[in-house]
């Protein structure tokens, strides 16, 4: 079959990296563990840039509490830290729906967060919101990229929706694990940022 009966080819992926991510990620020592391999791989197709996981925590008509499980830059954006989001059309296309934000300049940033300051601060100018969902096509966690450039490729938002897939059995377990935990309870609710 030729690649025009394929179709389009939207990515090169380097094949050390891919390797890497290939051979590590089922012996992966944990959530933690994993998504600092996750990390790598971004960094090394992508670039520079800020990668997080939110679990969604709560959810009421009026607004929705999401959790930091893990970040990049813990420094700036600690695990733990929570944020309770107002339902906006953002919040109901990614955690409610269950559908793909993409975000491209720092007019889109400032429409849908409230740290735009913060993040531009640290160069970054896009972000792709990839929402982790159940079988039932509930949002249970949300994988987060943001990135120097100011569009993504096609072959960027390839790259981050399949590292999302990939970490989803991840941070699913992670959480069953997490929830399973009363003081984790306490720990989320007493962190609010």
């Amino acid at each position: 079959m030729s690649d025009s009966e394929r179709g389009e080819v939207l990515i090169g992926l380097p094949a050390d990296a891919f390797s890497v991510l290939c051979e590590r990620l089922p012996r992966a020592e944990g959530f933690d563990d994993a998504m600092d391999l996750a990390e790598h791989f971004r960094q090394t197709v992508l670039g520079d840039g800020l990668m997080t996981v939110n679990r969604v925590h709560a959810a009421s008509e009026r607004d929705v509490l999401l959790q930091r499980i893990w970040s990049s830059r813990p420094h700036a954006y600690p695990v733990g830290g929570t944020k309770l989001k107002s339902m906006t059309n953002w919040t109901r296309q990614l955690l409610l729906r269950g559908e793909l934000f993409i975000g491209e300049g720092l007019g889109a940033l400032e429409d849908v967060f409230d740290d735009v300051q913060l993040i531009a601060s640290m160069g970054l100018r896009a972000v792709m919101n990839v929402p982790l969902v159940r079988q039932d096509g509930s949002c249970f966690a949300t994988f987060n990229v943001l990135g120097t450039r100011e569009r993504w490729t096609s072959g960027d938002q390839i790259v981050i929706r399949l590292l999302a897939e990939l970490m989803r059995p991840q941070a699913a377990g992670y959480l069953a694990n997490m929830e399973a935990s009363p003081r984790s309870q306490q720990k989320a609710i007493s962190t609010h940022l």
